[in-house]
């Protein structure tokens, strides 16, 4: 194979995005020789941009045209999983948006198809191309941090309003959207929180507030307090009714802090590490010398297109996956967990019992607004 041939499923803003820096070879490697989309104006307008693509307005007669070799999935949360199953059974290669999909069960079905594949399989987790969160994972990895001790992100920077969400009826509801802040907000803040310390919590304790700042059904201000096997703590809070909001992500170890605020990175660097001051110190007061660094970040963010050209060059050459499709269950494991604390009211183990989650979140579907409006309008 000389070129990726990738078909577009889904020509919202995310598809119509991907588009557009893909056109004139703005990924090496690859075309966009088909989309599909229920909606003929969406259809119409790849037709004025893309001159010899194929159109399609079933992803799946898509998939068996033969014009692709390669899927990016940019359609409605709860349809991830069911398309790019889809895909692996046509021996398709898939490059996802983000989420993964609505609830765990159906993403480990998802990731059970792969694994029966032979495909390649990414996330369209761009933030992980940012090279101020490289840079935060490297130094962690490096162990220059020590071993972690807490985690704390404060993400309240997501300010949306009433006709925000009013803008469409399947927005904020259970049914339609399948979740809140967690889950339209926040995917690449819970997967970069994972992924840069290389641990997924052992236990969860979650509070999560419906419809608390506007009038929705799903999560719009969310506090979550973690345990790590290691004994380590950590907290994720979030909100989009909190305006001016904070972004800041700080990760203490035994040989200091790390915090992400601003777009800076910063490091608070001890002499000696904490544990080995605590036991040589025999003084009353004291504490390690520690010196204030920042941290130069250096390279480009190559974001959406980052992770496409990644996708593709591991196609073509084999390159190792910036973003492994089957950890983007990790970031969805912590959203639910949330959620599922909140719904019993108690400690969440993690992994979660996904068959739990997916009766919670049933009854609640069951009841959503915008099912009770889909099944009057039949």
């Amino acid at each position: 194979m000389q070129v990726v041939r990738l078909g577009v499923i889904g020509l919202g803003n995310m598809g119509k995005g991907h588009i557009e820096y893909m056109l004139n070879g703005g990924v090496k490697g690859a075309i966009v020789s088909a989309v599909s989309d229920n909606d003929p104006v969406r259809l119409q307008w790849a037709k004025e941009r893309l001159e010899h693509a194929a159109l399609f307005t079933s992803p799946f007669e898509m998939m068996d045209s033969g014009q692709v070799d390669a899927v990016l999935i940019a359609t409605p949360h709860y349809s991830h999983p069911e398309l790019a199953i889809a895909a692996f059974e046509r021996n398709l290669h898939v490059l996802c948006e983000k989420p993964a999909g609505v609830y765990t069960k159906q993403v480990s079905e998802m990731n059970d198809a792969w694994r029966r594949s032979k495909v390649k399989f990414s996330m369209m987790y761009n933030q992980r191309t940012n090279p101020i969160y490289v840079k935060l994972k490297e130094l962690i990895d490096s162990g220059e941090l020590g071993e972690v001790r807490r985690t704390n992100w404060i993400i309240t920077d997501w300010y949306r309003s009433q006709s925000y969400y009013d803008s469409g009826t399947w927005r904020a509801t259970w049914a339609g959207e399948g979740g809140g802040v967690l889950l339209n907000q926040d995917p690449h803040q819970l997967d970069l929180w994972q992924w840069t310390i290389s641990m997924m919590p052992k236990r969860m304790r979650a509070f999560c507030y419906f419809g608390k700042h506007r009038n929705i059904e799903v999560e719009d201000d969310v506090t979550a307090f973690v345990e790590y096997e290691n004994g380590a703590t950590g907290v994720f809070v979030t909100t989009t009714g909190e305006a001016p909001g904070t972004n800041r992500f700080e990760i203490c170890g035994d040989k200091g802090k790390l915090v992400i605020e601003n777009n800076q990175l910063t490091f608070w660097r001890l002499r000696v590490s904490e544990s080995e001051f605590n036991r040589t110190f025999k003084g009353g007061f004291g504490q390690p010398e520690c010196w204030e660094i920042n941290i130069p970040i250096q390279g480009d963010y190559d974001g959406h297109k980052g992770i496409t050209q990644n996708f593709v060059n591991a196609i073509l050459h084999d390159e190792a996956l910036i973003a492994p499709g089957e950890e983007g269950i990790k970031g969805l494991m912590l959203s639910n967990a949330m959620l599922l604390s909140t719904w019993t009211d108690n400690w969440v183990d993690l992994p979660i019992d996904q068959d739990l989650f997916y009766e919670h979140l049933q009854q609640r579907i069951a009841s959503s607004a915008y099912q009770k409006e889909a099944v009057t309008n039949e």
